[in-house]
């Protein structure tokens, strides 16, 4: 059975100000635009979502949120990840491999470089560097989420709201 990831970073966040703690930056009005956005291209995919994972800052739960509320996935069901907030490629492989076997498809929102460079290394494709609400969707045939590593993926699509610039979604 083909297991599908989707790895998406998180919308453009608040620049940091001052004394502002990182972890609690929020999105801008055009990160939440843009995450509206990609959660519209995605239902029109169709994506059917059994698994929703998230670093636990404000700028990806708020990403995890638009894109959860676009699919009709209930947020929550939102599983949060310490390790996914500044954490390196290997905490976000750590999560995908302790998926349970009886979920097909599984969102993470998370941070760059990681989500970059995961993304490279579950498909070996050579992506540059993943924008604001970049989305990776990436497919893993006959393979357990246990057995997903380096090369085992094949890339379905990458979309970023870049891309999406010119095209009417709405």
């Amino acid at each position: 059975m083909t297991k599908l990831l989707y790895l998406v970073r998180h919308a453009e966040a608040e620049q940091p100000a001052g004394t502002s703690y990182d972890f609690q930056r929020s999105l801008t009005p055009q990160g939440l635009i843009d995450a509206a956005r990609m959660g519209r291209l995605l239902n029109e995919k169709p994506i059917q979502l059994d698994v929703l994972m998230s670093s636990p800052s404000e700028r990806t739960r708020m990403t995890a949120q638009v894109l959860a509320e676009q699919l009709g996935f209930d947020f929550e069901k939102t599983q949060y990840i310490e390790d996914l907030y500044e954490g390196a490629p290997r905490y976000y492989l750590a999560a995908i491999n302790a998926i349970p076997e009886t979920v097909t498809s599984a969102m993470i929102v998370g941070h760059n470089p990681s989500v970059t460079y995961l993304s490279e290394y579950l498909c070996h494709e050579i992506l540059g560097t993943v924008p604001p609400c970049g989305i990776i969707a990436i497919a893993f045939e006959q393979l357990s989420w246990a057995e997903v590593s380096s090369r085992t993926g094949r890339l379905i699509f990458y979309d970023s709201p870049e891309k999406l610039a010119g095209f009417d979604i709405s």
